[in-house]
């Protein structure tokens, strides 16, 4: 019976009503019947039924060009390090031809001077035996009674054989083919590098594949952005002479007296600046703490020139700097300064995505605010550039954050 009366739905209500209530309780609701309320509500389960089936659809499809893309990144692996292989393969066997060939020659060289000097040995011991036999001529000579055949043999005895010329023989107490060892030494090195320079490249290479996924969004956070914090040191074969480095050189102080480093092609000379031991490639962030009058907080390549008026970061185009300056900041890029706004702080933060061309600094405080964004495209690997007005004490830090 309760069934039957249920044959209403109240649209206001969002209930199964009998038809009593909808002259009662819900007079003047938006009433219909319960089968006209199911053909409207069937019609919506369609509609949601193809909508879902439609994404299944595409989201098959996705799945499917993620399975190709898998595929795709497995087979262009493979093929790659059966390729690397094959060219690390061909230059071992070109060091191995080679250390192969400088053996021989050595080899080769060794055999002719060894038989140059057994040649004046015997020479030598040739003369010695012809000296030899001369003076026991000499010798029976002198023992000789009659004058007359003494003077007749005299002359015939007495004249020697030309003497061998022993004026070039100059034994060296060196090792003969130490020059030898140090031009391959140089090459070793030379090729080290090489390895070196290059591998930084190839590294960011391989880094640098890219498929479908898209980066993960800018950190809104300062927890977000520890989660890419670097461990980054500075270079002492980079700093200025004038810059003490300290605290596992991740601290940098202006100094009165030159340091004692010993000259190096990286070392800067036309700036108070100094670059991390370490490249960056990927996604990257730091905190830089400075005291003193200023500093600027840079990334830079590695080509950056170390002399000259354009050495200074921001000064060219090969890097780029927040300058912090008392109470206020300056972004430079390729000697072009732009003016940043911002709450000044004694810490600055870099964050760093290589493959999107993004860097951003932000004034670090009790809360974290953007100062300023650069969005390029970055060619090579970035090194964390430090630079610090030359008032004497001032520093600068790398913050190992947490």
């Amino acid at each position: 019976m309760m069934k039957m009366m249920m044959k209403m739905f109240c649209r206001t209500d969002q209930q199964s009503i009998c038809y009593l209530c909808s002259v009662d309780e819900h007079k003047g609701h938006d009433t219909v019947s319960a089968a006209a309320e199911r053909t409207e509500r069937q019609r919506e389960l369609e509609v949601s039924r193809q909508n879902i089936q439609q994404r299944i659809q595409d989201r098959e499809k996705d799945v499917k060009l993620l399975q190709q893309e898998v595929e795709a990144i497995n087979q262009s692996s493979d093929q790659t390090v059966e390729h690397s292989e094959k060219i690390f393969t061909e230059l071992i066997h070109l060091i191995q031809k080679r250390s192969s060939d400088v053996k021989q020659q050595i080899r080769s060289q060794q055999e002719t001077e060894v038989s140059r000097v057994k040649e004046l040995e015997e020479k030598l011991e040739q003369e010695i035996t012809e000296l030899k036999r001369k003076d026991a001529e000499l010798k029976q000579l002198s023992h000789t009674e009659d004058h007359i055949q003494f003077l007749h043999n005299y002359p015939s005895l007495s004249a020697l054989s030309e003497s061998t010329d022993s004026s070039s023989i100059n034994i060296r107490p060196l090792n003969y083919f130490e020059d030898v060892t140090a031009a391959v030494s140089e090459v070793r090195d030379k090729l080290q590098d090489i390895l070196r320079e290059e591998w930084t490249n190839i590294s960011l290479t391989v880094t640098e594949v890219d498929v479908l996924l898209s980066d993960p969004p800018e950190p809104k956070t300062r927890a977000g952005f520890l989660k890419y914090s670097c461990e980054i040191t500075l270079d002492p074969n980079t700093a200025y002479k004038q810059l003490l480095l300290s605290e596992g050189n991740r601290k940098v102080t202006a100094m009165y007296q030159q340091q004692s480093y010993s000259d190096h092609p990286d070392r800067f000379t036309g700036s108070w600046s100094v670059l991390s031991s370490e490249s960056l490639t990927g996604r990257c962030y730091w905190e830089v703490e400075w005291r003193g009058g200023g500093a600027d907080v840079a990334v830079a390549y590695k080509s950056i020139s170390r002399a000259g008026n354009d050495c200074r970061f921001g000064r060219n185009d090969k890097s780029w700097s927040l300058q912090c300056y008392n109470n206020s900041y300056t972004f430079w890029y390729n000697n072009i300064q732009t003016p940043v706004s911002g709450p000044r702080s004694s810490r600055v933060g870099v964050y760093l995505n290589h493959r999107a061309g993004i860097l951003s600094f932000y004034s670090v405080s009790e809360t974290m605010t953007l100062l300023h964004r650069v969005q390029t495209t970055f060619t090579q690997p970035l090194y964390a550039g430090l630079w610090i007005y030359y008032n004497y004490g001032d520093t600068a830090e790398l913050i190992k954050v947490k």
